[in-house]
């Protein structure tokens, strides 16, 4: 897997403490828990995964032209915003 990091997301990830290992697992071993198949210039998803315990949101897009993967954004999800288990947004 070719990874593309956005500015972005590298700017995130030294924030909020996340290292590209990590990032490699989630996007690795994931889940997938929503689509965005409108998402200009390609269709993307938010990928959730556990980091020892840690819930870590990834959005990354698929540039099959290339073969890569392209890191939009890294965070962790915050309780007030998702229901238990971070795969469902709060109303």
């Amino acid at each position: 897997m070719i990874l593309v990091f956005r500015a972005h997301a590298l700017q995130r990830m030294f924030q909020r403490e996340i290292a590209v290992h990590d990032f490699e697992n989630v996007v690795a071993d994931g889940k997938a828990i929503e689509e965005y198949q409108d998402d200009f210039p390609f269709p993307s998803r938010l990928i959730l995964g556990f980091v020892s315990g840690r819930p870590i949101h990834v959005v990354a897009a698929e540039n099959k032209y290339e073969g890569s993967t392209i890191v939009v954004t890294v965070y962790e999800p915050s309780p007030n915003q998702w229901k238990p288990g971070f795969e469902v947004r709060e109303q």
